[in-house]
């Protein structure tokens, strides 16, 4: 029985798009706190063994909806799916022995990662951005009905206030999201 929901299902481990974009100081979207972040998300994939996701976000193809608009402000990630700088960062490469769920949206949670964890899984969401990827995930994960915890300090933000708006908006959900630290997850597992 897992310590943190209750429930007798396993808790799974959700990393949001560890890539390169998001990484590198080079990057427009570039978090300065990822560094810090994929330490303890390697800390908890280990916890989690088999039971992790990793997810990248791509860019779509449809440019005759908002995200025209997107890339037009940001026409430095305008590139195909298959440039380099959508790749995973080398120190999540070997996170999951599960397929990397790829979608073309902030949000992660859907069909793709319900099939794997279950309907109403506990997970834990790790990753970057916080206030922009992780937080949409989270969101649309708690109106599924999953229970989500948040670990904290193995998110990076964008800027560091950033990050504690978003950590502070999913913390007004209780008990569809908690807001954690990374010891103390590893604690209850």
């Amino acid at each position: 029985m897992s310590a943190t929901t209750g429930a007798r299902t396993p808790s799974w481990l959700v990393v949001i798009d560890p890539q390169t974009i998001f990484a590198s100081p080079d990057s427009a979207w570039g978090s300065p706190f990822f560094g810090d972040a994929i330490g303890r998300i390697r800390e908890l994939a280990a916890s989690f063994g088999e039971n992790v996701i990793v997810t990248r976000w791509m860019p779509t193809g449809g440019r005759d909806t908002a995200w025209g608009d997107y890339f037009a402000e940001w026409p430095f990630a305008d590139r195909p799916a298959s440039d380099p700088l959508f790749d995973l960062v080398p120190e999540a490469r070997d996170l999951s022995p599960h397929p990397t769920v790829d979608l073309p949206t902030f949000g992660k949670w859907g069909d793709a990662i319900e099939a794997v964890v279950g309907r109403g899984a506990h997970v834990v969401l790790a990753g970057v951005s916080t206030d922009c990827c992780v937080i949409s995930t989270a969101l649309a994960a708690a109106d599924a009905g999953a229970r989500v915890t948040i670990a904290a300090d193995a998110c990076a933000g964008s800027t560091a206030e950033n990050h504690a708006a978003a950590l502070h908006v999913m913390g007004l959900y209780p008990p569809q999201l908690t807001v954690r630290d990374t010891a103390s997850v590893l604690a209850d597992r």
